[in-house]
């Protein structure tokens, strides 16, 4: 087992790992994921435990278990506010979202069409990552639950940029 800096989320029935600089909002982040309908795991230390040889499940320590702080606010008890759907016990992880604070300069220059998938090792276990680039405007809930329902396609042989990639090279051959 180990643990990891972040906060662990049910994100749409999935085990979301968000990671990112002390003060980049992975805390505001969750609070929002939360008030849309999605679960609590672990803010801040998230134990994880290699069940089977390519699984790796997410669990909270007892003494951080239904909180999260949120600079400014304080420590909230999500169970209390958001009721008991908003806390998860443990969760498979299967997917890292690492916010990454980003000038515009640098966010011009991104991979904007990312052909090859990132992982990370974790016990010796996979784990895909998507990095999210974080600038003020961007609604980073909605982009979480974007990588999570194209993670979800990708797991099912559905890859929209080899689509659109595709797509553009046929259109480019048939001279359009």
């Amino acid at each position: 087992s180990t643990s990891l800096h972040g906060v662990f989320l049910d994100v749409l029935e999935m085990g979301v790992l968000i990671t990112g600089a002390s003060a980049i909002g992975k805390s505001e982040l969750a609070l929002e994921l939360i008030s849309r309908g999605n679960g609590l795991v672990a803010d801040d230390i998230v134990e994880l435990y290699r069940i089977s040889p390519d699984t790796l499940e997410g669990r909270c320590p007892a003494v951080l278990k239904d909180f999260l702080e949120v600079r400014g606010i304080g420590v909230l008890n999500i169970r209390t506010i958001f009721g008991e759907t908003a806390v998860r016990p443990r969760k498979l992880l299967k997917l890292m979202v690492h916010l990454e604070d980003h000038s515009n300069e640098q966010f011009s220059e991104l991979d904007r069409l990312q052909v090859s998938a990132t992982y990370q090792e974790i016990l010796a276990v996979p784990i895909r990552k998507v990095t999210i680039p974080v600038a003020a405007g961007r609604n980073l809930a909605v982009l979480v639950e974007a990588a999570v329902r194209n993670f979800v396609l990708n797991q099912r042989g559905i890859d929209s940029t080899k689509e659109f990639i595709e797509r553009q090279q046929k259109l480019m051959e048939d001279g359009i």
